[in-house]
């Protein structure tokens, strides 16, 4: 099976070689570490390129290094969230995303910036300056930023065509496109493969067994938690779980999935028929646990679930569902029973191939602290209590 898979994935019309995979795994840790790299967008016949630093992690050094290396008499752009743009009092369309550069770079340093990216930050007034439209390479530096799991907020500086190779080699910087950028996530799940598996008795469901798939970047593993044996000719039950550290692990009560995770253990064992849980490496939704944090201070002053990661400059929910599909391609199973309450699950499954023949519910009471949280996924996700 895994050899016909890793066919099926190599010819897949969404993959991007395996290079390029690992290129961009590279990048998001040179983002992370506060490094540059150079991203390039192509629109129209049109190329444009710029050289990046994450607005989070920016030091004083490394946005001078920025400025140095490019030799531009150009001021930086800091790429920001409407919704922050806004705040800021910048005149925004609809573009999700867009650019303020300073007219005078001697009021802009890496301090600076670091507070206008900070959407948790209320600040009195920004340096004189303009807003304007962002690039394609400048979009795909921002969901460079967000596979990074950092704030989606980008610094850049654009080079110029004849300056992009040796600007790369001369600096030893990552080049690459938008394309393998965007591309990322699809190609990503479509070359995950298992890497290890083991019996793992669990307290509701003795007989179990955990398998780890890894992508050929050497990515973030995602896990299958495979209960008894569920037979392979009809739809098996499964439940999808987005992985959360404060309410899996330390027994948050902001959210309700400790108990939806624990509950889908009992409740496959307890069919008599087997079944497979998928936890999915997708924290808060899809932006992480550090921005889950940073969208739970935002809720305590009064933001919903979704508008607090939206007010980050995520979608109110980024997470996808090929992982999910790949893996239950490889374990050979094709229909399922889903246990859920969020019909975006179903949708995400059928779109890539998997037959959804049931939605099972799976609600649970909640508990005090989490009755907004679970009234807003209702009223807001459409999510089916």
């Amino acid at each position: 099976m895994t050899q016909s898979f890793a066919a099926t994935a190599q010819n897949d019309s969404n993959s991007i070689p395996a290079t390029d995979l690992v290129t961009v795994s590279r990048a998001v840790a040179d983002l992370r570490r506060g490094e540059i790299v150079l991203v390039q967008g192509h629109l129209d016949g049109a190329v444009h390129s710029v050289a990046v630093i994450a607005a989070e992690p920016l030091s004083q050094a490394g946005f001078e290094r920025l400025c140095d290396i490019t030799h531009t008499t150009e001021s930086p752009a800091i790429i920001l969230p409407r919704v922050r743009a806004r705040s800021l009092g910048g005149a925004c369309e609809q573009d999700s995303f867009v650019a303020f550069v300073s007219k005078r770079q001697s009021e802009i340093d890496a301090a600076r910036l670091g507070e206008i990216a900070n959407p948790l930050l209320d600040l009195d007034q920004l340096p004189a300056g303009d807003w304007r439209a962002v690039s394609m390479a400048e979009t795909a530096a921002i969901r460079l930023a967000k596979l990074a799991r950092l704030l989606p907020a980008v610094v850049t500086v654009p080079v110029g065509a004849d300056q992009l190779e040796n600007l790369a080699r001369a600096q030893n910087l990552l080049v690459l496109q938008s394309e393998s950028i965007n591309g990322y996530e699809d190609a990503s799940a479509a070359s995950l493969r298992e890497v290890s598996q083991a019996r793992v008795p669990l307290e509701d469901a003795e007989n179990a067994t955990v398998i780890a798939f890894r992508p050929e970047d050497g990515g973030q593993e995602h896990l299958a938690i495979v209960i008894d044996e569920p037979a392979k000719d009809q739809p098996v039950l499964i439940r999808l779980h987005s992985e959360c550290f404060t309410g899996d692990l330390i027994g948050s009560l902001r959210c309700d999935c400790g108990p939806q995770l624990r509950g889908a253990i009992s409740e496959i064992a307890k069919s008599g028929q087997g079944g497979i849980i998928l936890y999915l490496r997708q924290e808060g939704r899809g932006i992480g646990l550090v921005n889950k944090l940073r969208a739970y201070a935002l809720q305590d002053r009064g933001f919903d679930t979704l508008d607090a990661n939206e007010e980050l400059g995520f979608d109110a929910d980024e997470r996808v569902y090929r992982p999910a599909a790949e893996m239950l391609r490889q374990l050979g199973f094709g229909s399922v029973r889903l246990l859920t309450n969020n019909p975006e699950k179903l949708k995400g499954l059928e779109g890539w191939g998997v037959k959804v023949a049931e939605r099972v519910p799976h609600k649970f009471p909640s508990n005090g602290h989490n009755a907004f949280y679970l009234q807003t996924k209702k009223d807001r996700a459409g999510h089916l209590f």
